[in-house]
C-alpha cells in the first residue's frame, strides 16, 4: 500500500462538522488576538450558534465571587456570590447547569482548565439538545485554555478578579502558585490562603511526575515583602532540588543552605514536603518544624502525621527522619501552617488544634469533593475565629483514591475503532491477508 492510501475498502470522512469548524474557528482566530479581545470573540462565536446575553465569569481571589468580564457582546452582569446560585453551582460542582426562562434555557458552563476552575461561562438559548450540550461543554473546555493561556500577556483577567487592594507580598505568592486544584483519577487536591489579598510567607508547591505526587507546604517567618521574598527563595529552591531528583532529605539540606546563605541567622522557614505514591498509596514526609498534617479516613481525624522533626529550613538542623505510611483509598490529608490553629478568635482564646478537628470532622460529614471542602472549611475556619485573619493561614487537603495510574491501556486504540465505509466500498471483494 502507498504511503497515504487508505485500507481497501474503508474511507475515513475527514470533513469538517458544525462543532470542529466552530470549535476550529475560535481557536484559528484566538491565536493572535489580543487578550482584551478573547471574551468578546467568544461572545461573537457563540452569538453564530444561536446563543445570546453571554457573559465569562471569573472567581475571585478569596473564592466568594464570580466577576464579570466587560466587553463587546457581553452582558453587563453584576459579581454573583459563588454560594446560593446557579453560576456558583456550576463552578462549584464542576457541572453544566440549566435554568429555564422565559423563551429559553439559561445555561451555566464551568470554565476548567484542566480540572481546576477558572469560572463560568452562561449563556442563553432558545432550546438545547444533547449535540448542544456535547459541542457547549468542549467550548467552555477550550475557552478555558485560552483564557489561561492569554492571562501569561496581560493584567486585564487578574485584575477584574481583585475584589480589593492587593499587597506586593500577597501579588508575589499569587504569582508564585501552582493552580489551586489538580484532579486526576487515582488522586485530589485542592489549596486555599489567606488573608487572600495580604498573604505573605505562606506557600505550597506540587508537581505530579509519573506515579509520584510530590507536595511542599511552607511558612517563612515574619510579615509583609521579607516573609514573601524569603517563601519565594525556599520554593524555589524546593523546584531545583526535586527536579535533580534527590530524595527528601537532600531537598531538606538544600533548601535549608539556599535560606542560610541568603538571609540573616534568625530567618527562617518551617517545611513539610512529602511524595505520595498515587499508584500504590505510599506516603513518604519529612518535617521542617511545620505543624504534622492530620490524616481523614472514613471522614474521622483519626490521627496527625507525627514524625521527628528536624530544625526549620536555614537554621542547619540534622537530616531529617523520613516517615512512611501506606494509605487507603479515600484517605485524605490536611496539610496547614500554624496561623490556622494560632490564631486568636475575639474573646482572647487561641483556636488552637481541636477546634481545627471539630471543624474538619463537621465539613468532612457532608462529604463533599475535595476543593469544595476545602473552600467550606475555609470559611467555616474564619468565621469560628471570629473573621480575624493577623497571620497567614494555608490549607491543602490531598485525597488518595487508588486504582490503576495505566490510563492509556484503558484508552481503546485508533486502529482498533470502527471507520466509515462508503457504499462503493462495501461491493469490493474482500482482499485476504496475505503476512503478519
Amino acid at each position: 500500500m502507498d504511503e497515504g492510501d487508505e485500507p481497501l475498502g474503508i474511507e475515513i470522512d475527514r470533513s469538517e462538522g458544525f462543532g470542529e469548524r466552530l470549535l476550529g474557528l475560535l481557536l484559528d482566530r484566538a491565536h493572535e488576538m489580543p487578550p482584551h479581545l478573547v471574551a468578546p470573540l467568544v461572545a461573537e462565536e457563540i452569538t453564530r450558534m444561536g446563543g445570546r446575553d453571554v457573559a465569562i465569569l471569573l472567581q475571585d481571589y478569596e473564592q466568594l465571587t464570580l466577576v464579570p468580564l466587560p466587553g463587546l457582546w457581553l452582558v453587563a452582569e453584576a459579581p454573583q456570590p459563588i454560594d446560593g446560585t446557579h453560576a456558583g453551582r456550576a463552578f462549584l460542582d464542576a457541572m453544566a447547569v440549566e435554568v429555564p426562562q422565559p423563551g429559553g434555557v439559561r445555561m451555566y458552563l464551568p470554565l476548567l482548565d484542566g480540572t481546576d476552575q477558572v469560572g463560568v461561562m452562561a449563556a442563553t438559548w432558545d432550546r438545547v439538545d444533547d449535540n448542544d450540550r456535547r459541542l457547549l461543554r468542549r467550548l467552555a473546555g477550550l475557552v478555558a485554555d485560552i483564557l489561561v493561556t492569554k492571562n501569561n500577556y496581560t493584567d486585564i483577567f487578574t485584575l477584574a478578579r481583585r475584589r480589593a487592594p492587593m499587597s506586593v507580598a500577597a501579588e508575589i505568592q499569587w504569582s508564585l502558585l501552582p493552580p489551586l486544584r489538580m484532579s486526576v483519577p487515582q488522586v485530589e487536591l485542592a489549596g486555599f490562603l489567606e488573608p487572600a489579598y495580604e498573604v505573605a510567607g505562606d506557600s505550597f508547591d506540587y508537581a505530579l511526575n509519573d506515579d509520584i505526587l510530590h507536595i511542599a507546604v511552607i511558612d517563612a517567618m515574619g510579615h509583609g515583602l521579607d516573609a514573601a521574598v524569603m517563601a519565594t527563595a525556599a520554593i524555589g529552591a524546593y523546584r531545583h532540588a526535586r527536579r535533580a531528583f534527590v530524595g527528601l532529605a537532600e531537598i531538606y539540606g538544600y533548601m535549608d543552605m539556599v535560606i542560610a546563605e541568603q538571609f540573616s541567622p534568625e530567618q527562617f522557614v518551617t517545611a513539610q514536603m512529602m511524595r505520595l505514591n498515587i499508584a500504590t498509596g505510599r506516603l513518604d514526609w519529612v518535617n521542617a518544624g511545620h505543624p504534622p498534617p492530620l490524616l481523614i479516613r472514613d471522614g474521622v481525624v483519626v490521627r496527625q502525621l507525627t514524625v521527628e522533626t528536624t530544625l526549620p529550613v536555614g537554621f542547619g538542623g540534622h537530616d531529617p527522619v523520613v516517615a512512611t505510611l501506606t494509605l487507603r483509598p479515600g484517605d485524605r490529608l490536611l496539610c496547614f501552617t500554624d496561623g490556622l490553629i494560632e490564631e486568636h478568635s475575639a474573646g482572647g482564646a487561641e483556636f488552637g488544634l481541636d477546634q481545627l478537628i471539630d471543624n474538619v470532622s463537621e465539613a468532612e460529614h457532608r462529604r463533599h469533593g475535595v476543593r469544595t471542602t476545602v473552600r467550606e472549611l475555609s470559611q467555616a475556619l474564619k468565621q469560628a475565629r471570629g473573621g480575624i485573619t493577623s497571620d497567614d493561614a494555608t490549607i491543602l487537603l490531598v485525597e488518595w483514591r487508588g486504582g490503576s495510574t495505566d490510563h492509556l491501556a484503558k484508552m481503546e486504540p485508533a486502529a482498533a475503532r470502527p471507520a466509515k465505509r462508503t457504499t462503493q466500498a462495501s461491493k469490493r471483494p474482500q482482499r485476504r491477508p496475505t503476512g503478519p
